[in-house]
């Protein structure tokens, strides 16, 4: 076997490469940090400029010394192209409208969970309704018709429209409230049925 380490790299020998990645990674990331100023861009550099290393590896002279100087020459230019990638991106982000405020995404996150466990309690309530009680509720709280077009729009009278819909917010309130435990105030759940507004009757 060839222990020409320049001739084994400019082959694709892998082996060949990871020792080269091991005796100068950290060489490379100093060199990074020193350049930028920053660890986390120094890490991502160390990286590119392994990557840029194997697709370059062709170029390489099967004769010379360290390989310490072509590393650096790339990690060089990496640099550069990075720094020029953040400019072109701070650039573009400047040109953005700044009268938007950024959510907090671990508010929005929390929310979804919260969002998504409520929903889950809700329709776990919807399936102890009788399908025209859901209908009703459907009609005129989701959708905000009034008694009368509701009253319509199922052919019933306006009665059993109202009744219907009494039913169904006594079951909602009924399932959505929290089991009573021992030593333990049961919470009002009238927020989780506050949302159910008729519309304009």
């Amino acid at each position: 076997m060839d222990t020409n380490p320049r001739k084994r790299i400019r082959a694709g020998d892998h082996e060949a490469f990871g020792d080269l990645f091991d005796a100068y990674a950290r060489t490379v990331y100093n060199h990074a940090y020193r350049l930028t100023g920053n660890w986390a861009t120094a890490q991502d550099i160390v990286s590119l400029t392994f990557l840029e290393a194997w697709r370059l590896r062709g170029t390489l002279d099967e004769d010379g010394g360290s390989l310490r100087p072509w590393l650096l020459g790339i990690a060089t230019n990496v640099t550069r192209n990075t720094r020029r990638a953040a400019r072109r991106h701070a650039a573009a982000v400047s040109r953005l409208p700044r009268d938007e405020t950024v959510r907090d995404f671990a508010d929005e996150v929390a929310g979804r969970v919260d969002d998504s466990a409520q929903l889950a309690l809700v329709r776990a309530a919807l399936t102890k309704l009788r399908r025209a009680e859901r209908e009703v509720l459907a009609l005129c709280v989701w959708s905000g018709l009034d008694y009368g077009t509701a009253a319509e729009a199922l052919g019933v009278p306006v009665g059993t429209v109202r009744s219907r819909l009494s039913r169904a917010r006594t079951k909602l309130a009924k399932h959505l409230e929290p089991p009573r435990t021992t030593g333990q105030m049961t919470g009002d759940r009238t927020d989780a049925v506050g949302p159910l507004k008729e519309g304009n009757r």
